[in-house]
């Protein structure tokens, strides 16, 4: 990094960056989301069209006595379940055939009423839904109990699915250890008509990034661990697991104990960050450098945002490494002082 510093930057297979309140904008940590309202093509009243292969429950009452249809205090008004056919209709006796693909539950009942009229007396038609085989998701993958669920059924986001199959499989254990290391992190899926809408970790959906989910979604949820590796002089050096979506390079020393009094050297902090080769294949790495001695650092450090596969590098203190070579001279003068102090004694023993 030394010699970086007098080479231009063309030269080098990546760039370098000092960290400073000027340059920290381009690199902040993503603001917390507040979990937003979340809201899908089902409205509060149950607005959702019928299709073929649904199961619906179709009920008829009459206001008075010795009519065709039963009035609403008396049973027998329970035409049963009826499957919508392939070609969207229903059968339903005194009624005939209905077409009703592609209306909802109110917009049925009122086409009903109007194909009794001549034929009952200000017939009341209640429709209801028993099973959809149209309205559902799939959850697959790192689930309890993968399978489809029912967005009639009060599903109205990703999280929504996911709890109902009975959340994530995996509750800890099994992902790189570390300073806060141990808990399993996942990643979400979810596909739209065969294209991916949305990848992200469950702690972010859980953060408040979730999305409201429409049929036919399909969402995977599989073990994908965020891990950030730190050298050099710190406290305790290794792999380990970032447990929050926006989580700063301080908060990142910090969970390795931070910087090695006696070691670091407090201007030399380095954050290695590899180009993103999967979509721009021109990409460059990028180096950042950050000296704490100014304080001004703690608050840029605090801004500065970590990614997955970081790695960060303390390098030691000029006088701890001056301190070292002094050490080994000392320790080589020391050993060749012994052998040369057992030689000399060895040699006049003859002469005692």
């Amino acid at each position: 990094m030394g010699g970086a510093q007098g080479t231009t930057t063309e030269a080098l297979p990546f760039d370098v960056i000092d960290l400073t309140p000027t340059t920290i904008a381009a690199y902040r940590q993503p603001e917390s989301i507040d979990r937003p309202s979340v809201t899908s093509a089902l409205s509060a009243g149950g607005k959702i069209s019928v299709a073929p292969g649904d199961a619906i429950k179709v009920r008829i009452f009459e206001p008075y006595e010795g009519s065709i249809f039963p009035t609403i205090q008396k049973p027998g008004a329970d035409f049963g379940v009826q499957r919508v056919t392939d070609a969207g209709t229903i059968n339903i006796p005194f009624v005939g055939t209905v077409q009703v693909a592609g209306l909802d539950l109110s917009q049925i009942e009122r086409r009903i009423a109007q194909q009794l009229n001549g034929k009952a007396q200000d017939p009341q038609v209640i429709v209801e839904f028993v099973a959809d085989r149209t309205h559902t998701v799939m959850v697959s993958g790192d689930v309890k109990t993968p399978g489809r669920v029912s967005i009639l059924e009060g599903v109205r986001s990703v999280v929504d699915a996911i709890n109902r199959v009975g959340g994530p499989a995996s509750t800890g254990g099994g992902g790189p250890s570390g300073a806060m290391g141990g808990q399993t992190q996942l990643e979400v899926v979810v596909r739209r008509h065969g294209d991916v809408i949305l990848t992200a970790q469950y702690s972010e959906l859980l953060a408040g990034g979730d999305i409201a989910i429409q049929k036919g979604d399909e969402i995977v949820v599989r073990p994908n661990s965020r891990v950030f590796t730190v050298l050099g002089a710190v406290m305790k050096s290794g792999n380990v697991e970032m447990t929050k979506h926006n989580l700063s390079l301080l908060e990142a020393l910090g969970q390795v104990g931070g910087l090695n009094d006696i070691r670091a050297n407090k201007t030399g902090v380095y954050v290695f960050r590899m180009g993103d080769l999967k979509n721009n294949l021109a990409a460059r790495a990028r180096v950042f450098r950050l000296d704490l001695m100014q304080p001004v650092s703690i608050f840029v450090a605090q801004q500065f945002g970590m990614q997955a596969r970081d790695v960060i590098y303390v390098t030691n203190a000029p006088l701890y490494e001056y301190d070292k070579v002094l050490t080994s001279i000392y320790r080589t003068f020391s050993i060749v002082s012994v052998v040369r102090s057992t030689g000399t004694s060895s040699v006049a023993l003859p002469a005692f």
